[in-house]
């Protein structure tokens, strides 16, 4: 019997390959990982991409584009998205990879500048950095800073943004010999297909009115537009540079900040009262319920707390803005919660720092972990429906007459 010759696969293309242009080698990686994640996207669609089945659950919404770096090249990697939930070759890209990165050149640099050194050093040495130079640590920054930078100063091109909430954290970082606070000031929006996204970040001396007013102004000539609604704290220099840079939209005091107001000028053994009295107002059902409540509150408490009712009558109106809206989003517009939560991813990546050497270091951290952020929420599910975001421009996009007779309605019921 004759023996079958076995033939090595690597034979017959080994002499093709090695003469292979960068250029094909580049096309074929590329078309091999575009066909898994293909594959992979149709399985959890249910259905081959443009096949109709009964046992399709779900659909393709398009791509997001990330790069890939290979042996050949970078590759622009066109990652399938879904219409409900999302998908991610987790096989094939890290997540996360900017914010890690920026965060090794911020502790790396932190160390080489000589920044609670004893630390530092325990910290270097668990992110795997065995040795470091000053042209090593300005390698690792320099591709960083321009993404962020790039990021940061991106036109603002899916308005209408109805709802934007904003938020400053206080940083420190090493200036002129002494350590001192800066404020990082932080924007969201909702776009007008329903995701959230970054708005902005710039990191000033003090959170005060110049600070919010260039930030806000920037954001502006960016391209943002189409604003209903800012819910934020009721910082002075904040809420003016809104009604000035933003004339056309309302104000929401976040309902968790006012709490904390609230508590510093009611007697500790009558706050738990006023608390429930306060959290009834936000369990209605609908506006007019809302503005009813809201007075049964305020006559309750005239007598008992004057003071209490005062300070609550003062805020009446920028408290309930959100009663403006449909009922089905007054939880995502009410209060900063949803902030408050990015806030404390910030804060996880800052914490490892503690000191920064400079400014442009807490810009390239925050900046990164707010690209990523970004990403995640743009690929992720609707943070609102289409459907209530159009019943939302269109109830504030009335008759000026019209809209301030329902407004006034709805608040005095």
């Amino acid at each position: 019997m004759t023996a079958v010759q076995r033939i090595d696969p690597n034979t017959p293309f080994a002499e093709q390959l090695a003469v292979a242009s960068p250029d094909l080698l580049r096309e074929m990686v590329s078309s091999f990982v575009a066909t898994l994640m293909s594959a992979e996207a149709d399985a959890m669609c249910g259905a081959d991409y443009g096949e109709r089945s009964p046992q399709r659950t779900n659909s393709r919404n398009g791509y997001r584009h990330r790069d890939f770096d290979t042996r050949v090249g970078t590759i622009d990697v066109a990652i399938p998205k879904l219409r409900s939930g999302s998908y991610f070759p987790d096989w094939l890209l890290e997540r996360r990879k900017r914010a890690e990165r920026a965060l090794t050149s911020v502790v790396a640099t932190c160390y080489l500048l000589g920044v609670s050194t004893r630390r530092m050093e325990k910290l270097v040495e668990s992110l795997g950095i065995t040795s470091l130079s000053k042209s090593q640590v300005s390698m690792m920054a320099r591709d960083l800073d321009a993404q962020v930078e790039a990021f940061r100063t991106r036109p603002l091109d899916q308005s209408p943004y109805t709802f934007v909430a904003a938020d400053a954290l206080v940083l420190k970082v090493r200036e002129n010999g002494r350590v001192v606070n800066v404020h990082a000031l932080v924007a969201t929006g909702v776009n007008a297909e329903g995701y959230r996204e970054i708005l902005g970040l710039q990191v000033t001396s003090g959170e005060d009115g110049a600070g919010w007013l260039a930030f806000f102004r920037d954001l502006v000539a960016r391209g943002l537009a189409g604003v209903q609604l800012v819910t934020s704290d009721a910082h002075a220099g904040l809420v003016a540079a809104i009604g000035a840079t933003l004339p056309g939209a309302s104000w929401q005091r976040c309902r968790t900040h006012y709490t904390v107001n609230l508590m510093s000028v009611c007697p500790k053994s009558s706050w738990p009262w006023v608390r429930t009295l306060l959290h009834s107002v936000f369990d209605q059902a609908d506006p007019q319920s809302v503005a009813a409540q809201y007075d049964r509150m305020l006559d309750a408490l005239t007598e008992k707390l004057p003071k209490v009712a005062a300070h609550l009558d003062g805020a009446r109106a920028d408290l309930l803005a959100f009663t403006a809206f449909p009922k089905q989003i007054w939880r995502q517009i009410w209060s900063n919660n949803p902030q408050e939560r990015l806030n404390k991813e910030i804060r996880r990546r800052t914490d490892v720092v503690g000191i920064f050497p400079d400014r442009q270091a807490i810009i390239r951290l925050v900046g990164a972990v707010l690209a990523e952020q970004h990403d995640e929420w743009i690929e992720g599910r609707r943070y609102l429906g289409l459907d209530v975001l159009t019943r939302s421009r269109t109830t504030t996009t009335t008759e000026p007459d019209q809209q301030e007779e329902t407004t006034t309605t709805a608040l005095t019921a």
